[in-house]
């Protein structure tokens, strides 16, 4: 593939998905990393793509969906790593219900490929990669928050209502070591709630700039989950009270 052709089909995979890491993008056009990050810089210097942490977005993605683009590049490796490794918590078949929010994106990503798993979601950038996904995804109706690209609300409340879960994956703005996870709006809580209760199985993802940083509105204990994969350098106290209640703690490194 020539350059010209290479660097049109990075630009029509951005505008198609918003934004791709050079891996993925090296992947899907059989070149090399190197070659992947020159034609980036092409594009960039064209104004037809905004290099990023990793990777790249297209300038529309930024226009439309600045709260949610910004958080996207932020501790991109770090995300990837938790994703790895939740992605092999996971199960082939089955129901899973993903969060939104950029890391619970990075672990839809990992797992749209089983074609008995069903995934059922809020998250408004997971469902547009649907198209190309060999798994069953399904969508909780809702109202549309900007900022975070979450589908919230009574309409999703009631979704949720009807529905089972093997496995939950919940994403959080903020971490408190005593109290546990929250999020910054009320609408975005009641559908983690309805997630933790209707699934067997609860997985929290955070990184680690959310530790001990909590936000507005708390929507679970510690207790409340079985699992908690993050990249935070949790003191011995922390996790020692994180295994009184019984949660199991992976570290993951970025590295």
């Amino acid at each position: 593939m020539f350059a010209e052709e290479r660097q049109r089909a990075i630009e029509s995979l951005l505008r198609q998905e918003g934004r791709l890491m050079v891996g993925e993008l090296a992947r899907r056009l059989g070149a090399s990393g190197i070659t992947v990050r020159r034609d980036l810089r092409a594009l960039e210097a064209a104004g037809k793509v905004v290099r990023a942490h990793g990777g790249a977005l297209h300038p529309e993605f930024l226009d439309h969906e600045h709260g949610f683009a910004r958080k996207s590049v932020e501790a991109a490796d770090a995300k990837l790593a938790i994703a790895r490794a939740v992605a092999k918590e996971l199960p082939d078949r089955g129901q899973v219900f993903i969060d939104a929010g950029t890391t619970c994106l990075e672990v839809g990503r990992h797992i749209l490929d089983r074609r008995r798993l069903t995934i059922v979601t809020n998250s408004i950038p997971l469902l547009q990669l649907a198209g190309a996904a060999k798994a069953r995804v399904v969508s909780v109706g809702g109202d549309v928050r900007g900022v975070s690209l979450a589908l919230v609300g009574g309409l999703a409340l009631n979704w949720m209502n009807g529905l089972r879960f093997d496995v939950a994956v919940l994403s959080a703005s903020g971490l408190d070591a005593a109290d546990g996870p929250s999020t910054t709006e009320l609408s975005e809580a009641g559908v983690k709630q309805a997630a933790c209760g209707r699934s067997r199985r609860k997985i929290l993802v955070s990184h680690a700039a959310k530790w001990n940083q909590p936000a507005a509105v708390a929507f679970a204990g510690w207790g409340d989950f079985d699992l908690f994969v993050t990249d935070a350098k949790l003191s011995a106290n922390d996790q020692a009270r994180l295994r009184r209640l019984g949660v199991t703690l992976k570290l993951v490194s970025a590295n």
